[in-house]
This record gives structure tokens, sequence and C-alpha cells, in this order.
């Protein structure tokens, strides 16, 4: 839901009703609250509350909404031509926690070091890597929040982020940023962390020679197994890990990574079958008949890597 959504809903509860507005009539909680629940009820122009309204609107919204005007009134961002997502809003309360607790100091730090791009800072955080370059009203709200004053307008950023921790046994590559945000349980299990950029992964052929394990964590869809294609001819060591989340399905989710030839999955989806193991084909297949994907930050990581370790401890002996 985007926030003039949540505004007239607030709105409704306030005062009883809003203006009636084209975006309204086509917004998906307004038609399903008004067709399906009959919690609203359509005026001649304006959109008023049924009966029930009140405990639905109390229940599901009120206090997130409470709670975004808040943070959008304190970080300047509450305006009338305001259009953002709720999905945005709460990227940006998380990345605000994120420096309270200081999580993404050191990352914030890199990105202005690493002179960072709105490209590679949108991959980073949200969506994709255009994702940002949508709103200006956005991109000043992330700088904001980071305390960064300038991000550069290239494509491409040139410098790897490392989480680092003492004595390190592991790397693992990470597609996603997640992982970095959350240090405590890599750092307690010794796993230093790399992120590169998604598929801007040129700067790994400046690696130098990698003197410890390295493993890669990615999202199991097709753009994250292509990726893992041409990190593994950087990197030939690497090892993919295999995933234990929950499978999510591609069109419930909205996800924009969609399997190939999903009729003869015996094709890998055009992957290249030489990179996986007889166990890691099986899951891609299984994967692109149910058309599911497997995000990576629902996995576990360090079970990852035990299983990795264990089956490479299997196929040794």
């Amino acid at each position: 839901m985007n926030w003039i959504a949540l505004k007239a809903l607030h709105e409704i509860y306030e005062s009883g009703a809003t203006k009636k507005r084209e975006s309204l009539m086509k917004d998906s909680h307004f038609l399903f609250l008004l067709q399906q629940t009959g919690e609203l009820k359509e005026g001649v122009n304006t959109i008023v509350k049924g009966d029930g309204f009140d405990n639905y609107y109390q229940h599901s919204h009120l206090n997130k909404y409470l709670e975004y005007y808040k943070f959008l009134d304190k970080n300047g961002l509450l305006k009338p031509q305001l259009r953002i997502q709720e999905y945005d809003i709460n990227i940006l309360l998380g990345l605000e926690k994120g420096m309270i607790n200081g999580d993404l100091i050191p990352i914030r730090d890199e990105i202005i070091q690493a002179e960072e791009t709105v490209r590679g800072v949108s991959q980073m955080f949200f969506k994709n890597e255009k994702y940002l370059e949508k709103s200006e009203s956005l991109i000043s709200a992330v700088k904001g929040i980071l305390g960064i004053a300038e991000l550069a307008n290239d494509k491409d950023q040139q410098y790897k982020y490392v989480l680092q921790s003492h004595q390190p046994n592991k790397i693992v590559l990470c597609e996603n940023l997640d992982f970095l945000k959350r240090p405590s349980k890599p750092r307690k299990h010794h796993l230093e962390l790399w992120y590169a950029g998604g598929k801007n992964i040129d700067k790994l052929n400046y690696v130098g020679e990698i003197k410890l394990p390295i493993f890669y964590s990615c999202d199991w869809d097709y753009d994250g197994l292509m990726i893992y294609q041409l990190v593994k001819r950087k990197i030939p060591d690497i090892r993919l890990l295999y995933p234990n989340g929950p499978r999510k399905s591609i069109v419930k989710t909205e996800h924009e990574s969609h399997w190939k030839f999903k009729k003869e999955s015996h094709l890998l989806s055009n992957l290249d079958p030489s990179f996986y193991s007889e166990l890691e084909k099986t899951l891609i297949i299984e994967l692109i008949t149910s058309n599911d994907w497997i995000m990576e930050e629902t996995n576990d990581l360090i079970e990852m890597i035990n299983f990795t370790d264990k089956l490479e401890q299997i196929h040794n002996n």
C-alpha cells in the first residue's frame, strides 16, 4: 500500500469519510474493503466507513500509520506530493534502526570511502539497482538517514564490502547485503563476509590470493544462480551454499527473476549443469517446476556452511 492510501484510511477512521479518488478506486486494499468485506462504502464523491471498519483499522493499520507518520515527519518527508510505498518506509525504518544500533555504521563508512553510487546503494537496500533512481526524495531520505552527503551517479562501484571478524576461518561472498547487516552471528562463528554488488562482480578480478575456504550465498532463482556461475569463473575454488530457507512463489511475491523453459525443467533454465552437483540440480528442477525461489536472507547461514562441509566430507570419503 502507498502513503496516499494509508492517509486516506486514517482520514476515514478519524472523520468517517475521504474524497473519492481514481487512485483509491484502483487500490487493491480499498477494493477488498469495498467489494468483499463491506467495511468501506462508496458514496457519490466520497468513500465512507462501513460496519466493522474501526475495529479493522485499529487492528491492522493504526499503530503502523502513527509510526510511519512520526518517522516521515521527523525526516522531513511529509509533503503533499509524497508518493512513497509502505515497502519504502519499512526499508528506511530499517536503515534508521541499523544506524541507531550501530550495525550499519561500518557499511555507511565504506559507502563513503568507496564513493558509492546511487545504483550501488539501491542494490544494497532495495529491490534492484535502479529502484532508487525513480525518486529524488527517496535518495535524499537514504542519504539523510545514513549521514552521507553525496552519492555518485555512475552505474558501477569498484569496491567490495567486508564484514570482518577476529581470526576468520572462512569467507562467504554474499549476493545481497542482508547477512552483513546482522554482524553478531557471523562474527561469533569467525566468518568474514564479502558483498561485491550482485551482478557488479568485475571487482573480483582484483581480490588476489584467497587463503581461506570461500563459499557463495545467493538467492536461488535464475538471476542468483547465473551470478554464481560468473563468480565461479573468477574464483574457481568457491563453493555454492545449499539453501535451507522456505520456498516462495515467484508469482505471489511479484519476484522479477523468472525461470526459463519452465515446461522443460530438465534444461535447468539454461543454466550450465557442470556448475552444480546432482543434489543442487534436483533442487533447481523442483524450483522451476513449482515456479518458486528461495530468498538468500531466509536461510540460516551457519547451517548452510555446516551442511556444505558435511557433503564435501562424504564426497571425499
